[in-house]
């Protein structure tokens, strides 16, 4: 018999968007028992024979366990216990297959408990955090590594494990270190496209990349980034960037930057993102003297985006857009996983004001938040490697990025968890982007919009509700094989890469993802085919900005590096 890991992922971490009401009140909130646990336990007390039984079978396979008849392991990708000695040593084999035997009697008991999508996700979360905590590779009793490594180190693997808990539980979001913070230099190990700044406003800063072929498409790209992360995802690392791999297909691409808010900037929201875009749209028009320009965006920066576009089209200018790129990005936050589930009106509302009285959210909440989503992945594994082995993290250039967090303007904090609470970008008009009622059925605009088929931040099936949400006539939709990042950073030449692609006309997500042609490698050249089609061409600039906008100070500029 095999055991399997609850809720498994294949990738890495990376910040949460949505999830912004835990983050204010604190994960101790999310934690303590409420109407959820209630259902629960109520639900489970109405099937007494169900629990019986369950409890029952526990109880025979600890009997076996203790026998040493068990044949109970751990699922082939469950690293937790690798090391022989959990199946060699009689005493480690029955403690990892007791936890085994009660970590599945858990989730059968969840199953049994049929909850509506709202507390199936709020249970799931508690009881991961709770049944993955209580693993017993994270004791450092009884872990064979962290007894290996104090014989290998003479001791002193036990003097940094206690230096490594210390530094970490000093500052938010005391959580094991996932990276140390030194590992990477901007500009020079990561985010290293040659570029430049050429356009400088209080809210960000506008980077223009220089052309790496004889001629580029007319039509320049826009990236927007996500506003609670730092724009560099998208320029992580040489030969796994998507800005070095689109430039060089003679894309002209231009990224924005965004300021790192302080508490004086409380009262940037929606409109102040939305305008922001606006003015790195004209920029763009005015260096490249292009009258139209495609907008690639991801996450909440495609909220924006998106609602940035509807206001075009509402005030007649939805031409300047020559297409329109959403990246693990959800619109529709029905059922949209737990970011979703995390919210109700009360835990809302104590958000809004704790994010106010103090001016904005703190990144760091959010990532401590975030860690406890996936807390084997991003908690428990760097709790074994950094304090019971004593050892310092790997160098991971995605998780570094994932760690240079940035605050959230308490205004737009606000707007975001309003309108996710509302799913208010469902309904014609019950959102407003700078004066103007946001009606996203009515965009005309081509869209390519990307998903992860292992995102669990942004599931699958909500981004394609989303695109839905676009037109269906219009909409190209790409389902990568990889999660939440990996379906980002995902640069051609990957053997295990796939993805699907079709478009939306299906209304049923799962029937879609069974009818969609299936390609192999990235989805990259596939996007940049479709953008070419919506392009011509011309001789390169022979120098960054114009137009007035001379070439500030060399990329990643200035306002990545703010803390």
């Amino acid at each position: 018999m095999v055991a399997t890991t609850s809720r498994s992922a294949d990738e890495l971490a990376a910040p949460l968007d949505l999830l912004l009401t835990s983050s204010a009140v604190g994960m101790a909130d999310r934690m303590m028992p409420n109407t959820s646990w209630s259902r629960f336990a109520l639900s489970l007390a109405r099937q007494p024979g169900t629990v019986a039984s369950r409890v029952g079978s526990l109880g025979r396979e600890l009997l076996s366990i203790a026998e040493g008849r068990s044949e109970l392991a751990p699922a082939k990708g469950d690293k937790r216990f690798a090391d022989p000695a959990w199946r060699g040593n009689p005493l480690l084999r029955r403690t990892m297959q007791a936890y085994l035997a009660t970590n599945s009697t858990v989730d059968q008991l969840f199953s049994d408990a049929n909850l509506d999508w709202r507390d199936a996700e709020r249970m799931r979360f508690v009881l991961d955090v709770l049944t993955e905590g209580l693993a017993p590779s994270n004791n450092p009793i009884l872990n064979p590594l962290g007894w290996k490594a104090l014989i290998d180190t003479g001791g002193q693997s036990a003097i940094r494990g206690v230096r490594h808990f210390i530094s970490d539980m000093l500052s938010a979001p005391r959580v094991p270190s996932m990276v140390d913070p030194d590992a990477f230099t901007l500009g020079e190990t990561i985010a290293t496209t040659p570029g430049s700044v050429v356009y400088r406003a209080e809210e960000f800063e506008l980077i223009q990349y220089g052309p790496q072929t004889d001629e580029v498409y007319t039509v320049p790209l826009l990236m927007v980034p996500p506003v609670i992360n730092k724009f560099y995802i998208m320029d992580i690392a040489p030969g796994r960037s998507m800005i070095e791999y689109f430039v060089r297909q003679g894309v002209q691409v231009f990224a924005i930057s965004w300021r790192n808010p302080t508490a004086e900037n409380r009262n940037w929201g929606f409109d102040t993102y939305g305008q922001a875009i606006l003015n790195a749209l004209e920029a763009v028009e005015k260096i490249t003297q292009s009258d139209r320009t495609q907008i690639q965006a991801s996450c909440s920066g495609g909220i924006l985006a998106a609602m940035t576009a509807a206001h075009l089209n509402a005030i007649g200018e939805g031409h300047r857009l020559a297409g329109l790129t959403l990246m693990v990005t959800v619109l529709d936050q029905q059922k949209a996983g737990f970011a979703s589930a995390a919210i109700d009106e009360e835990a809302a509302n104590i958000a809004i004001a704790l994010s106010a009285q103090k001016g904005y959210l703190d990144g760091r909440s959010l990532a401590e938040v975030f860690a406890w989503l996936r807390p084997t992945d991003l908690v428990w594994r760097y709790w074994v490697n950094n304090y019971v082995e004593g050892k310092s993290p790997a160098a991971f250039d995605v998780l570094f990025w994932n760690a240079d967090t940035t605050r959230m303007a308490a205004a737009l904090h606000r707007d975001m968890i309003t309108t996710g609470l509302h799913n208010s970008l469902v309904t014609p008009g019950a959102a407003s982007m700078l004066g103007t009622p946001v009606d996203l059925n009515q965009l005309t605009t081509d869209a390519y919009v990307v998903a992860g088929i292992a995102d669990h931040i942004s599931p699958w099936q909500a981004c394609y509700r989303s695109a839905r949400l676009l037109g269906v006539k219009n909409v190209r939709f790409v389902l990568s094989s990889s999660g939440h990042i990996a379906s980002l950073v995902n640069p051609p030449g990957n053997p295990r890469a796939s993805y699907r692609v079709a478009g939306v006309d299906e209304p049923d997500p799962a029937f879609w993802a069974e009818s969609a042609e299936q390609q192999s490698d990235s989805w990259w050249p596939d996007f940049v085919s479709w953008f070419a089609e919506r392009s011509g061409k011309k001789d390169a600039p022979d120098t960054l900005g114009g137009a007035g906008m001379a070439a500030i100070e060399a990329a990643p500029g200035s306002y990545v590096r703010e803390r």
